[in-house]
């Protein structure tokens, strides 16, 4: 038993903005589903996505708090012409440059419409393979501990461990990261960006909530009120959704 990421959830106050940036910004489609907008690659929705973690969207009243977000996204290019167009691009869809401390690194912070800030990396072999999105990247006290809680929750590979960073992938070989960075600032408001799980088919979802329970997460309510998917967060607060089929 264990759960897939299948999707980057993303708070906005307007989904639709948000969605369209995120579209163009990866090379991939905007999707509606409702109120929320999904963003996946080109062609038509596959959901969920074999590969990649899609991004879904979704409307909320309360704007981005001005404290940088614990959990971000981390673009790949492919050479430093790549990179430089990227950044160029994205510049002109409405991202703005972001300082959250990083001094003189070959990378570039920029933040979306709406604030969340994102890294558009240098090249590097590592993500050659990853599509657009390299790492979905999440600030923590423990990395060592994180990559245990979620190398069990899932059914991704712990593919490095250490004490200031950790790093997980698809067992596939497929798709973006999930890495953990040691950060010494506490977690002081709710993520922007948080990871949905699903069960594989056949697994029973309340029998994985109760073993994500016994792995140290533990319930959240956020107002959510009857709805089908399970509300967590794991050992050092991070938000996440467990979803129903």
């Amino acid at each position: 038993m264990a759960l897939r990421p299948v999707m980057v959830n993303v708070k906005a106050l307007d989904a639709a903005e948000v969605g369209r940036f995120w579209a163009v910004a990866l090379g991939w489609s905007a999707y509606g589903a409702g109120e929320s907008v999904y963003v996946g690659p080109a062609g038509g929705l596959v959901w969920p996505d074999p590969v990649v973690l899609g991004i879904d969207v979704v409307p909320v009243p309360e704007p981005k708090s001005a404290t940088k977000n614990r959990v971000h996204l981390d673009l790949a290019t492919t050479s430093a012409a790549h990179q430089e167009e990227l950044i160029e691009r994205l510049r002109a869809l409405g991202a703005t440059p972001a300082d959250v401390g990083q001094g003189d690194v070959p990378w570039t912070v920029l933040a979306d419409p709406e604030g969340n800030e994102f890294c558009v990396l240098e090249p590097r072999e590592v993500y050659r393979d990853t599509g657009p999105i390299a790492a979905v990247v999440v600030d923590c006290a423990d990395p060592r501990a994180m990559a245990g809680f979620w190398g069990e929750a899932t059914d991704w590979t712990v593919h490095e461990v250490a004490d200031d960073h950790a790093s997980l992938r698809s067992a596939k070989g497929t798709g973006p990261y999930l890495e953990f960075l040691r950060t010494p600032d506490p977690k002081t408001v709710p993520d922007r960006l948080h990871l949905d799980l699903l069960p594989h088919p056949g697994d029973d979802k309340e029998a994985e909530v109760a073993r994500l329970r016994t792995l140290g997460a533990a319930d959240l309510d956020i107002g959510q009120g009857n709805v089908p998917w399970t509300c967590l967060i794991d050992p050092e607060g991070h938000e996440f959704c467990v979803l129903a089929h």
